[in-house]
């Protein structure tokens, strides 16, 4: 478990980027010796030579780093072993992104997006392309692409809405994304090759309130949301112009944009916070404001299982494997449930508890010294939980949702945790995951 605070103000959102190694190699360059980090997709074996770009503002030394511009020739002389590299956009409750990258134990802000005029609400790091989508209540969105100047350029996309734009999701491949609103509707936008920008389509009925959560189908196709009108779905976001006919799914065979593919949640229960496909797409999970955990399963005639707990509202959920659920909200708690293969719920363990320490006897005079400081005595000075306050968020860090190694959580408390899956799941002894 590693840890690190951001500070006092709450993390609304964070992302990863995908690269987070870097191979260090021995090069030559015009007549010196260099040893360098390379980034990104440079395919080169020792004794090869190619022309690149290389970035001089490091000196060309460690940790310089390959980029469009400064053309030169390079030949590899040694390659060494990677170094993991880890960088995170992360919103601290306000209209800036920051990037943050991983130094030791350590983060180092690199970067500083700061388009957006109000509160940023959501952010979502493309893996494969390397672009940013973030949305704000400022009601727009902003695509992030890193020019050669190492420089992030914001693309404004023409989302059409009245209302704050509260969720953003690229699809698996990265060739549209989805941005829920307060407007009451999902817009679906895609680059424009004609006219160089964003561009959006509008799936509208019969969503009456607030989109809070979505969530991509595998095929790159279905779209799952999640609204404050107590009711998730599973739509078709279809663009014709850009992608071809899919083929038929469990959840139906007929996708033309904006159809509705199902529906559920009778008007009962509260408002769905988090959605989540499983790794092949057949089962959609999500959890509301009632408490409850929630599972359709697509093969099984859609069959709908829903678990109602004893614990604080859920404001996250995420798949951990083929066959086990991570939740996560107002208890400050992370919970993990296991999906039985008759599409069951069943409530496994509370994960990464903090030992509190033991309490020692204090004095009247230090009891009431304490009060004074604090507000507070010592036996009210801390959650057993690692966060002190609730988890907002719950993204994979390493892995996929069929085999997640790593995963981060971060809170109103501004922390954030990344958490090793599978020393959590060691510690549940006698239980399969």
């Amino acid at each position: 478990m590693e840890k690190f605070q951001f500070g006092l103000e709450p993390v609304t959102c964070h992302s990863w980027n995908k690269d987070r190694t870097r191979k260090y190699f021995l090069i030559f360059i015009e007549g010196n010796w260099y040893t360098v980090c390379i980034v990104g997709s440079l395919r080169m074996k020792p004794g090869m030579r190619r022309r690149v770009g290389w970035d001089q503002r490091t000196g060309g030394s460690f940790p310089g780093t390959w980029v469009r511009g400064h053309n030169m020739w390079v030949e590899i002389r040694e390659r060494g072993e990677g170094a993991l590299v880890c960088e995170v956009a992360v919103s601290l409750n306000s209209h800036e992104v920051k990037i943050y990258q991983k130094k030791g134990k350590e983060y180092d802000c690199i970067h500083t997006l700061s388009e957006h005029t109000q509160r940023v609400t959501s952010i979502d790091w493309a893996p494969n392309s390397n672009r940013i989508v973030t949305s704000g209540t400022d009601r727009n969105a902003y695509v992030w692409t890193l020019n050669g100047s190492n420089v992030w350029k914001p693309t404004l996309v023409i989302l059409r809405i009245n209302r704050a734009a509260t969720c953003v999701k690229w699809s698996p491949e990265e060739n549209k994304f989805a941005v829920g609103s307060g407007a009451r509707l999902v817009s679906v936008c895609y680059f424009e090759q004609e006219n160089d920008w964003w561009v959006s389509k509008h799936i509208k009925k019969p969503i009456r309130s607030t989109v809070t959560c979505l969530d991509w189908h595998p095929n790159n196709i279905l779209l799952a949301t999640g609204s404050t009108d107590f009711k998730a779905r599973v739509f078709s976001a279809y663009i014709k112009e850009i992608e071809d006919k899919p083929t038929a799914t469990p959840w139906g065979k007929k996708m033309t944009f904006g159809m509705v593919m199902q529906e559920f949640g009778g008007g009962e229960g509260g408002w769905i916070h988090s959605v989540s496909f499983n790794n092949s797409g057949d089962q959609l999970a999500w959890v509301g404001h009632d408490s409850s955990i929630n599972l359709a399963v697509a093969p099984s005639e859609m069959k709908v299982t829903k678990l109602k707990t004893t614990y604080l509202p859920f404001l996250s959920v995420m798949w951990s494997g083929p066959q086990s659920l991570l939740t996560a909200g107002h208890d400050c708690e992370l919970l993990l449930f296991k999906v039985g293969n008759d599409g069951s719920i069943t409530f496994l363990k509370k994960l990464g508890g903090n030992n509190k320490k033991a309490e020692s006897k204090m004095s009247a005079m230090d009891m009431f010294r304490g009060m004074d400081k604090k507000a507070s005595t010592a036996k009210d000075t801390g959650k057993s939980s690692v966060h002190q306050n609730s988890i907002t968020c719950v993204t994979i860090h390493s892995g996929a949702k069929e085999n997640v190694t790593k995963f981060t959580t971060t809170g109103i408390d501004g922390l954030m945790v990344t958490w090793d899956y599978k020393s959590l799941e060691s510690a549940v002894a006698g239980m399969t995951i």
